[in-house]
């Protein structure tokens, strides 16, 4: 028994011997590709994963002089005061509003577009129209802001000079907070989702045409060639990228509504990164606005897992 046992002992050392030399093996076979990856690793590492530990201030009552080792313990007060407080509770309405019409308008605009892109046969035509879509994502934010405000503006923008000639009052868009929401969507859609359609036009690419013609044999249109074919072959694509998008409920930047931001639209159009700012950076609220962001933070992370079971279990599709 003793011997067997030695036996079964050796021969363990000498698959996990084995199995280093594989890994070493494979390291550097592939080593251009982890010498790439190195930059990206080092990124994530030094900007997203260190500051992490700062998020401990959420539970202190910091004071920058003191730091995070002299700065006093308070718990979870800064969380508690956070869900009493009306102007957050105010703002995670307005954050979860504009979070759910992203979710169900923005979304799919990639989708709808990459569609109809794909059913051209003018190539050139279809060039110059990805082009076309594609230039608006290269703009900032505050370019974007502004072609806004000038279309949209109640004296001379294009908006409501087509309004004033069916009749109706110029509206003041930006002035007006039941409109808020809706530019912020809009102008998103109209930016975003020309670049959004690579992905989607890159998996349409790779479906087998074979499918196609096999139907056509069978008589189908090309309204039921897509619902049969082009959706199902998509849905791995959508689900990922879905999965993706709801990790970011609650994070709809900071920059993208800011520059819309004015004191008559506030009340609607305010949201908790422009609310971290202002608490945070101009009050100097640090540990609250920090208790704010990792509460967003926490959001997010439950969201991803939930809808990942669920595409898990429906879709059989997931991000792990």
């Amino acid at each position: 028994m003793a011997v067997n046992a030695q036996a079964v002992k050796q021969v363990r050392q000498g698959a996990q011997v084995s199995k280093g030399k594989g890994f070493l093996r494979k390291l550097w076979k592939y080593r251009a590709l982890y010498l790439i990856s190195v930059p990206g690793i080092l990124y994530f590492i030094i900007f997203k994963y260190v500051p992490l530990l700062g998020s401990v201030i959420a539970f202190q009552d910091y004071n920058i002089f003191d730091g995070f080792t002299g700065s006093k313990w308070v718990g979870f007060e800064h969380f508690a005061r956070m869900f009493a407080h009306y102007d957050f509770l105010k703002i995670l309405k307005n954050t979860m509003l504009i979070g759910i019409y992203d979710l169900v308008l923005a979304f799919p605009a990639p989708i709808v577009l990459a569609l109809l892109l794909n059913e051209l046969r003018v190539v050139l035509y279809k060039r110059i129209l990805q082009t076309v879509v594609y230039m608006p994502h290269f703009l900032s934010w505050v370019i974007v802001s502004g072609i806004a405000i000038g279309i949209l503006s109640p004296s001379t923008g294009a908006v409501n000079h087509f309004i004033t000639m069916l009749g109706f009052d110029p509206v003041y868009f930006l002035g007006e907070e039941s409109w808020i929401r809706t530019v912020l969507i809009t102008s998103g859609i109209w930016r975003d989702s020309g670049y959004g359609t690579i992905i989607y036009l890159a998996a349409l690419a790779g479906i087998n045409p074979d499918l196609y013609e096999a139907s056509e044999v069978d008589g189908a249109n090309r309204w039921r060639q897509t619902i049969a074919i082009t959706l199902p072959s998509l849905l791995p694509t959508i689900m990922i990228l879905f999965l993706l998008h709801i990790g970011k409920f609650l994070d709809f930047g900071f920059e993208r509504v800011y520059v819309f931001l004015n004191p008559l639209n506030k009340e609607n159009g305010e949201i908790l990164d422009t609310y971290i700012y202002t608490a945070g950076l101009l009050n100097q609220q640090f540990s609250y606005t920090t208790a704010i962001g990792l509460f967003k933070a926490l959001v997010g992370v439950m969201l991803i897992v939930i809808g990942n079971i669920m595409s898990k279990k429906t879709t059989g599709e997931s991000l792990y």
